[in-house]
């Protein structure tokens, strides 16, 4: 490994690649840690909380890791929320933000004990009648921003699904008052990949005045979207900067509304991004009449960031870190036009070759699919310098697993394959 304790050096990925075989995820431990310090230290003048969004990265070492650091977990499925209790996760420090579910989900949620977080009026009308004031929920608000990287990737504004409009304040105030629900926090999230401090700041203006309609709220809740750099001079979120001037203008606040508040973040991609490392095989060259390809063993079903979001990931060479500098585009093994990055500066690559993608950690392997039904990658988690394999690589068994013979009304059995000759165990 290498010296920086934030960075897996090339040689070491390469003998993990050796070791666990391609494609690989691999996770840094102490990266996610300081990450996730950075943020109590930047916002630790108020009385702030953070919840991992384990949507970026569900892995149960993963989940263990952060509830050993003191963090809650924001979940957006019951599934999700399961996995965190069995990670270990205390009910009272998971947060339930599901959206367009049945009541029934929401019901399963309250019965394990964990925050609930309603974002339409339906389900919060439907809630109030059934439970009234008996188990307190929170209010996923929309505060009609634009932000974030990516329209995909921005849920604050006037045309999302996320959330209930503040302009309906009025009809929540008629909910709450008619069923008697117990409010006991609000909640905004307005997208990812926010650079801009300001958005936040005036976001946060926002939820100050929906609070005034409520007086035994226990917390705002104030969404994520830290930005992280993905390449060299990007910019990102001054978290620091952040903290100051959000910590100051919620100390004032709750001042002014005589009850002490605490204030919630969801961070999952500027927690666990940056520590995620992908590493791939070059498995042919491939020189056309303009272009000049590196086909690798995986594809979009393994890393659909960059084709879904338009997502920068950094390619390096590791095998051959210092040859000359060419121009590639990397694709993958795919049926589909599946390119990870067009007109990239790589040192030589050749046929055999490791090669690794930066800033993998979030929404890669949780993202993944069988498609083309290619198996699913192995996950490492590298902590203190030692390699751990925390999810095998799937087999030929797990693409039949929940298939059924529609003659025989039996899953089929793996020995089929055998005995026509298959090797069940190859990728």
């Amino acid at each position: 490994m290498a010296k920086d304790a934030d960075v897996l050096s090339a040689g070491y990925l390469v003998k993990l690649a050796e070791e666990f075989g391609t494609p690989l995820y691999v996770y840094h431990a102490e990266k996610i840690e300081k990450q996730y310090h950075r943020l109590q230290q930047a916002f630790g003048v108020s009385r702030a909380r953070f919840f991992y969004a384990c949507k970026a990265l569900t892995n149960l070492n993963i989940l263990k890791l952060m509830n050993s650091l003191g963090s809650g977990l924001d979940t957006v499925s019951i599934q999700e929320v399961r996995l965190g209790l069995k990670a270990g996760f205390d009910p009272r420090n998971i947060i339930f933000t599901p959206n367009c579910v049945a009541l029934d989900e929401i019901i399963e949620a309250k019965e394990l004990g964990v925050h609930i977080n309603i974002d339409n009026i339906s389900i919060l009308e439907q809630f109030g009648n059934k439970f009234g004031n008996s188990y307190p929920v929170c209010i996923r608000l929309n505060p009609h921003i634009m932000a974030g990287g990516n329209f995909k990737i921005s849920t604050g504004h006037v045309d999302s699904k996320f959330g209930i409009s503040i302009h309906q304040i009025r009809h929540i105030e008629r909910v709450v008052k008619s069923t008697g629900l117990h409010v006991n926090g609000l909640h905004m999230h307005t997208g990812s990949e926010i650079k801009d401090v300001e958005v936040f700041l005036r976001g946060v203006e926002i939820m100050f005045e929906m609070a005034e309609y409520f007086n035994q709220l226990d917390f705002l809740d104030l969404g994520s979207g830290f930005k992280v750099a993905y390449r060299q001079g990007d910019p990102e979120t001054d978290v620091e900067q952040l903290g100051k001037r959000m910590s100051d203008a919620f100390n004032d606040f709750s001042r002014k509304y005589n009850r002490p508040l605490e204030m919630w973040f969801e961070p999952g991609k500027f927690i666990v991004s940056q520590a995620g490392y992908f590493v791939v095989k070059a498995n042919v060259i491939k020189t056309t009449t303009a272009t000049v390809f590196v086909g690798v063993d995986s594809g979009f079903n393994h890393l659909i960031r960059p084709m879904f979001y338009d997502a920068f990931h950094l390619i390096r060479n590791i095998s051959n870190p210092r040859g000359i500098e060419r121009i590639y585009t990397v694709v993958g093994n795919i049926c589909e036009t599946d390119t990870f990055g067009w007109d990239r500066k790589i040192n030589e690559v050749r046929e055999g070759d490791y090669l690794v993608m930066y800033n993998a950690g979030a929404y890669g392997f949780e993202m993944s699919s069988n498609f083309n039904s290619r198996l699913k990658p192995a996950e490492v988690l590298v902590k203190n310098g030692k390699a751990h394999l925390i999810r095998t690589r799937d087999t030929i068994n797990d693409l039949l697993r929940h298939q059924v013979d529609a003659e025989t009304g039996r899953n089929f059995e793996i020995k089929q394959l055998q005995k026509a000759g298959a090797d069940v165990n190859r990728q």
